[in-house]
């Protein structure tokens, strides 16, 4: 089952059941895969972004909500922070598990030795090829600095 039919489905459920946050985080995700999807069609891409793309969008979709949820916490409004909590809870059913620190640190090593990374000038290389078999798995602003360390020598 692709993620757009499980995105369909979970929203007609969840109006079934009136579950109001539910309802609203999907519809949330439903626009923000609409917009990829226009976008994507400009680069020629006609059948909408794949599920790694639809992947990638939820883990942005994540952070936003994580960095929002510490904004309000600041600012004395925990009730706007727990909101912001139950729509990531939410937007996580349809992420794959999370690699932990050493999973990463295992992959990015195998990638790097597989493609023969030796310096800096193949960090591209090696974050295409981790985007491309760990999508929705990993924090990729946290494997780059990885990854970067890594190519350095520190």
């Amino acid at each position: 089952m692709t993620l757009r039919t499980q995105f369909n489905d979970s929203l007609k459920d969840a109006m079934r059941a009136k579950d109001t946050r539910t309802v609203s985080a999907i519809r949330m995700i439903l626009a923000g895969l609409k917009d990829r999807d226009i976008e994507a069609r400009g680069r020629g891409v006609t059948d909408g972004i794949d599920d790694a793309g639809i992947l990638s969008m939820l883990q942005g979709m994540v952070k936003q909500r994580n960095e929002s949820a510490s904004m309000y916490e600041q600012g004395g409004r925990p009730e706007l922070a727990q909101q912001e909590r139950e729509e990531i809870a939410v937007i996580e059913r349809y992420l794959p598990k999370q690699m932990g620190e050493e999973e990463v640190a295992a992959a990015i090593d195998a990638i790097v030795t597989e493609l023969g990374a030796a310096s800096i000038k193949d960090m591209g290389k090696v974050m295409a090829e981790l985007k491309a078999r760990h999508a929705g798995q990993m924090d990729f602003a946290k494997a780059g600095g990885l990854v970067k360390a890594r190519l350095s020598g520190k």
